[in-house]
């Protein structure tokens, strides 16, 4: 309990001082004027020499003289005796004393009263007089009737909470900073309700900026305020939230700073934390000895941290070591990581076992990975139940996995269903998916949006796909004007040279083909290069046309040959026609047949009456 009292205050909390090891002179004289007043009769003396006689400790000491100050109406001294029998055990006779001075207006003893009741169940009589310790000011009386509210879920614990807070009750700043936290993640119509409701009257300009600065406040803004006034107070868990704070805002260096102020008085998860931000910015030694603190104090997240880090330096024993720490922290991540471990080291029923732990536990990816896992065995029907599972539990890799089972059996409406669900969560796949069913459909305007979705998320085959759609509308290019500057590039162009850069065969050949268009060979040539070389037999025979223009047919040559074994019929054509030309009338027929055989209808054709013209020269 507290000890607290009118006109000698102790300490808030109830810890009581020890004595120094060197007496201070001034404080010892102190004691002695106020005990030779005590003893010349003086209530206030004897009240005030009680009160250090408790500090210190000395409750013989302290008792008599506070008994002989309470029964002279001194009502600080009825609070600290309380407080002394309280200490003694005797907790009812100390409420009797606490309700005499807290009658007689003592805020401190209100409060204590309050507490007692409180810890005897008696919430009425609770709140009636920690309100009564509140309502005059008392900070901790404001906390503690705040604590009771909230209890009870009654809406005015805020309120409390803000008394305490302001007047530096830093426990109640961080539960102002949480309650404003999760404020700011709901609606509060009622808020704006009742302010725009409220009766209007004339404002000076000055008052009315002041109003607009409050206004602008956010939820949010104000639990940081609450969250660094705590914080600032040693608060380790208002540093923590702190820091997250201005980590997310991207102001590293200062959420460092109270990461390591938390981490310091023995926060876990800010060590944790800091682990994580030591890792980002490349030291990841440093990381490992906050991540190392933080398991060994039970954070999971830490030991799952270690495990990945002892993991990708191929100590796979030390991983697994600190992946059960996880475990038994209770975190389930551990189980999910342990599997992830067994299958890259080919222990297929070890994953099994693991992934099955984490997912019964909830873990939506240790139910995908595990359906996953199924699937690779064989067992397609035991791992749609899991991939259903992982789905409905918001897993998007999963939602995907399930319209690739639904498309592998045939049924393509339940396939788009699971793909747009992925899709919609931002599942680049999954829209590259929707976005090619839709344009089979024929509806050009879903599978762009769809396509621009998987293209800016990075596929590929996304951004050649929405760069030929874009150019199926694009108007046929007129002539260039001599002298004119060049047009410039439209977007179909810019689609298809960022499919190229990542390496789509095909695109690369369009880049080729528009700038070729274009006149510029030099630009041509590199991207029919970059494709031929890729294994593209367009690509190959392109560039083998360009070279030939340019005068290099043994070149040409070669890239048609590479182009026509790899099954393209034009450049056999291609080949039929220069050794025809040479004089080489053999290796010509060989390839016009070559060409026969790979088609298309046209190219046939044309290499059926190039072979037999070639048959009949090489027997006249």
């Amino acid at each position: 309990m507290d000890v607290m009292g009118d006109k000698a205050t102790l300490l808030e909390t109830g810890r009581f001082v020890q004595p120094a090891d060197r007496e201070d002179p001034g404080a010892a004289a102190e004691e002695m004027r106020h005990r030779l007043a005590a003893e010349a009769g003086d209530v206030d003396a004897m009240s005030v020499l009680g009160s250090l006689l408790l500090r210190r400790g000395d409750l013989d000491g302290a008792e008599s003289l506070l008994r002989a100050a309470t029964a002279e109406g001194d009502r600080a001294a009825a609070n600290n005796l309380g407080v002394l029998l309280h200490q003694r055990g005797y907790a009812d006779e100390a409420a009797g004393w606490w309700r005499v001075a807290a009658v007689a207006g003592s805020a401190a003893a209100a409060h204590a009263l309050g507490r007692h009741h409180r810890e005897r169940g008696d919430e009425p009589a609770a709140e009636y007089w920690l309100r009564q310790s509140a309502e005059q000011g008392h900070t901790l009386g404001a906390y503690a009737l705040a604590d009771l509210l909230e209890h009870r879920g009654d809406v005015g614990a805020e309120r409390w909470l803000r008394a305490a807070a302001e007047r530096g009750h830093r426990e109640a700043a961080y539960r102002l900073a949480r309650a404003l936290d999760r404020c700011a993640t709901t609606d509060r119509p009622d808020r704006t309700e009742r302010t725009a409701a409220a009766p209007r009257r004339r404002t000076d300009p000055t008052e009315r900026a002041d109003r607009a600065g409050d206004a602008a406040r956010t939820p949010a803004d104000e639990a940081e305020q609450w969250y660094r006034q705590a914080a600032a107070k040693g608060h380790r868990r208002a540093a923590l939230h702190l820091g997250a704070i201005l980590e997310r805002r991207g102001e590293l260096k200062e959420a460092g700073r109270w990461y390591l102020n938390s981490a310091k008085d023995g926060e876990a998860r800010a060590a944790c934390a800091l682990g994580f931000l030591l890792r980002d910015a490349g030291d990841e030694e440093s990381a490992a000895v906050w991540w190392l603190k933080a398991a060994q104090d039970g954070d999971g997240n830490a030991a799952n941290a270690l495990g990945a880090l002892h993991a990708e330096r191929g100590e796979t024993q030390t991983a697994e070591r600190w992946y059960r720490a996880a475990m038994d922290a209770g975190d389930v991540n551990g189980a999910y990581n342990l599997g992830l471990l067994c299958a890259e080291q080919g222990r297929t029923a070890h994953a099994d076992q693991w992934y099955r732990r984490a997912a019964y536990a909830g873990h939506r990816e240790a139910a995908n990975a595990l359906a996953v896992l199924l699937l690779q065995g064989g067992d397609a029907a035991g791992a749609e139940p899991w991939f259903s599972k992982a789905a409905e539990a918001g897993s998007v890799d999963a939602a995907f996995n399930l319209g690739i089972l639904y498309a592998s059996r045939g049924d393509e409406a339940a396939a788009l269903r699971w793909y747009e669900r992925a899709a919609a969560a931002g599942h680049t796949d999954a829209a590259l998916q929707v976005g090619t069913a839709r344009l089979r459909e024929g509806d050009e305007q879903e599978a762009e949006r769809h396509l621009r979705c998987a293209a800016g998320g990075g596929s590929a085959e996304a951004a050649y796909r929405l760069g030929t759609l874009l150019d199926a509308r694009r108007p046929p290019a007129e002539a260039p004007v001599l002298g004119e500057p060049a047009a410039a590039k439209t977007e179909c162009e810019e689609w298809y040279e960022r499919a190229a850069e990542m390496g789509h065969r095909r695109a690369q050949v369009r880049v080729g083909m528009l700038a070729s268009a274009r006149g510029d060979v030099v630009e041509a040539a590199r991207w029919y290069r970059k494709a031929a070389e890729a294994g593209s037999s367009n690509g190959a025979f392109n560039l083998g046309l360009l070279l030939a223009r340019e005068g290099s047919e043994p070149e040409a040559a070669l890239w048609w040959t590479r182009a026509a074994d790899a099954g393209h019929g034009r450049a056999a054509l291609r080949l039929a026609l220069l050794y025809a030309r040479r004089g080489q009338l053999a290796q010509g027929q060989r390839w016009a047949s070559r060409a026969v055989d790979l088609g298309p209808a046209e190219v046939a054709e044309r290499a059926g009456r190039l072979r037999e013209a070639l048959r009949q020269e090489l027997t006249a």
